[in-house]
């Protein structure tokens, strides 16, 4: 056995021992405390939890889990990820400066330049898999480094823990976007990130049913304000999507551990086929920052990104419509395999000219990688290529009768 799945099965072991039995009754699945409010012996004496808003105990059971498969000192559950990144932007002030990937989602994207930049917050976007343009980027505004790696769409990688010392060296918050690796795979805040967000609808959640966003820090003060801004702000989960977010952390590694299996061997068809330029996986040897990735994680993920070689809007959409088990849908890291156009969908609000600058070209398409037999969901795209041929051959036809 490698070391690797040592890792990861001692990991799987830890978690599903982490959630706990039901002090009061021994149930073994968390109970859901469905409840607004909390009686107290008397003013300000209670047991641990006055108003569900401040603290719920289904939701304090996932926010002590994720702190601690991140292993950092406090988790904080909000309503969506974007409600977790914008709690931790207003941890900055006006002049301030955040220094972020270039292939951003799309989504972090708006909020920071349509939402926060009227307010004074200053933005500069880098290719952070070069930490050269980090160090040369930085001025003496940047208050907060913000890194996705793997990044959405393009699966560039950036190396956290050099990354980390940089910003250290300059008195900066580094945050880290973890969605995509997930912890079962990655762990920023043991590489030197003060802050881990995720998107708990993605791998987490696992089923596409919920929408929910975490924060993870490294370090209790951090977390003690940002648990402020979660209660004076009040983009709180509710129960039940705690609830549910926590039976979806119980198999994380079991998926993680498929998604990977089946996305190598997706990125390695479509590496060979003829109709594909470029393929975007960490875990194919010939991605450029393949050596940082095997570093700092224990897999690769389940998100393979490709172009077309015919670069074009329309030959990406006949690609994303001729699918069957690939669903076109947004969002990703769920059972269920996901195809989706970037430019079109995930990353439409950024000006076509900065997307294209960060590598999202036209014919970008984004596959995640769900649980079916790997050998089906490599059929379906061989399926897939066939159909676009035939209706490409067709329209030359017409083409040409004319």
């Amino acid at each position: 056995m490698s070391r690797a799945n040592c890792l990861t099965m001692c990991n799987a072991t830890e978690l599903i021992h982490s959630i706990p039995v039901d002090a009061q009754t021994g149930a073994v699945s968390v109970p859901i405390y469905q409840t607004s409010t909390f009686v107290q012996e008397a003013p300000g004496v209670n047991k641990g939890y006055d108003y569900a808003r401040t603290g719920n105990p289904t939701r304090t059971v996932l926010e002590q889990l994720i702190a601690k498969l991140e292993k950092g000192t406090t988790g904080i559950a909000f309503s969506s990820g974007l409600a977790a990144i914008d709690a931790i932007v207003k941890l900055l002030k006006t002049g301030d400066e955040i220094l972020a990937v270039d292939d951003i989602y799309g989504g972090a994207y708006r909020l920071f330049t349509s939402v926060y930049q009227q307010f004074g917050i200053k933005l500069n976007f880098v290719d952070t898999s070069d930490a050269n343009q980090v160090i040369n980027a930085i001025t003496p505004h940047t208050k907060l480094i913000w890194l996705e790696t793997p990044t959405n769409p393009t699966l560039k990688i950036s190396d956290i823990a050099t990354i980390a010392k940089i910003a250290k060296a300059n008195n900066c918050l580094l945050c880290v976007d973890n969605t995509f690796a997930s912890p079962a795979l990655q762990q920023p805040l043991t590489l030197g990130a003060d802050i881990v967000v995720h998107s708990g609808t993605k791998y987490l959640g696992g089923h596409s049913d919920l929408i929910a966003g975490l924060v993870v820090t490294k370090e209790k003060e951090l977390g003690d304000r940002i648990k402020y801004l979660q209660n004076a702000c009040g983009a709180i989960l509710a129960p039940f999507d705690s609830w549910l977010l926590i039976r979806g952390i119980e198999t994380l590694h079991l998926r993680i551990r498929q998604h990977c299996h089946s996305a190598l061997a997706v990125a390695e068809f479509l590496s060979a086929h003829p109709a594909v330029d470029k393929v975007f996986y960490p875990g194919l040897a010939s991605h450029p920052n393949h050596e940082v990735a095997k570093k700092q994680a224990k897999g690769f993920g389940g998100i393979v990104s490709f172009t077309l070689k015919e670069d074009t809007n329309e030959a990406a959409l006949a690609f994303v419509t001729s699918t069957s088990l690939f669903k076109l849908a947004e969002s990703l890291g769920g059972i269920k395999s996901l195809v989706s156009h970037p430019a079109n969908m995930t990353h439409k609000s950024i000006p076509a000219e900065k997307r294209r600058a960060a590598g999202v070209s036209d014919s970008l398409i984004r596959l995640s990688i769900g649980l079916e037999e790997t050998d089906d969901l490599i059929a379906d795209l061989e399926d897939a290529f066939e159909k676009i041929t035939l209706k490409q051959h067709a329209g030359n036809q017409r083409a040409a009768a004319c």
